[in-house]
């Protein structure tokens, strides 16, 4: 009998130790599938939370694409919680608005030669990560 109690808790240990097994199951094209649903979401409007208005115009977003890709979009997000705010971006050209948007959603964006340093400016002041050199306080902070 003491033989059988011995098994008994042997299997139990073993039953244990397969129950905290782990497994890492891995989706091969993630980030590919993130950035086309992203873009997708953008293009058909879906779930926009947010209101960008600059040069008379205006375009929606998301606001946790905004958050992820901007600390400055970040804190004013937090800083003033709405339902759906309307963010109003003075000294924005709207063509620089958009390809901003099109460089977080996509990933990357084509910018001609001359607007460049003027567009890199505008990313700088709205410190789009990955444009715009964001001081490394920032970026543990948010």
């Amino acid at each position: 009998m003491g033989v059988g109690v011995g098994g008994e808790q042997e299997s139990k240990t073993t039953q244990r130790m397969a129950d905290d097994q782990q497994f890492c199951l891995r989706w091969n094209e993630f980030q590919s599938n993130m950035v086309s649903s992203f873009k997708h979401l953008r293009e058909e409007k879906s779930f926009t939370d947010v209101t960008l208005a600059c040069d008379g115009q205006t375009c929606k977003a998301h606001k946790m694409v905004l958050s992820a890709c901007s600390p400055y979009f970040k804190a004013l997000l937090e800083e003033n919680p709405s339902k759906h705010p309307i963010i109003i971006l003075k000294d924005v050209p709207f063509s620089h608005l958009q390809a901003i948007l099109e460089y977080m959603y996509a990933g990357e964006v084509n910018v001609a030669q001359a607007d460049l340093p003027n567009f890199l400016k505008t990313a700088e002041r709205l410190k789009v990560k990955g444009l715009a050199e964001v001081n490394q306080n920032e970026r543990q902070d948010r």
